[in-house]
């Protein structure tokens, strides 16, 4: 099975870009066309541009606290594949776990927030003990995605993990 949200992470990029067209075509129509007029809803241009800049703000910098990320998922084959990178305005360097279905020691899966940061810890065997790769964020992944994702995880756990 492979699951991937790339739908999902261009319509985020997308919805970024446009955002960030209308705010620069805001300030060069209020600012130097100076086609829009003051005050506006009771606010003078400086409280109005504050505002939007702070919502601008808050929309462009969202999916990085929430560590959005592409996400590429597959179990066929002898190997469990998660390939992620940060997908926000600011894009994070690419990661890839690979691990061989006999090594796989099992997945820790936690929420926080509420459930708007949805982690997943991908277990291994190795000598020595069990080692934890980087956490990958499935939040961003549809409900059916996610569960997919955790079913196919539980069905490669070790059985004492299963209990």
């Amino acid at each position: 099975m492979t699951i991937e949200n790339s739908k999902a992470i261009i319509n985020l990029r997308i919805r970024l870009f446009a955002v960030t067209v209308i705010f620069i075509v805001y300030i060069i129509l209020a600012y130097f066309v100076k086609v829009i007029k003051f005050p506006i809803l009771g606010l003078t241009d400086t409280w109005f541009t504050i505002i939007l800049t702070g919502l601008y703000l808050t929309y462009l910098l969202y999916p990085m606290f929430l560590s959005y990320q592409y996400i590429y998922y597959s179990d066929e084959g002898e190997k469990i594949i998660f390939r992620y990178f940060t997908a926000g305005f600011i894009g994070g360097k690419k990661n890839s776990i690979e691990i061989d279905k006999r090594l796989y020691a099992g997945f820790r899966y936690e929420k926080k927030l509420f459930g708007l940061i949805q982690n997943i810890t991908l277990l291994q065997h190795v000598k020595g003990g069990i080692a934890e790769y980087p956490t990958v964020n499935i939040r961003p992944m549809k409900k059916e995605e996610r569960n997919k994702i955790l079913y196919s995880l539980n069905q490669y756990a070790p059985a004492d993990l299963n209990k």
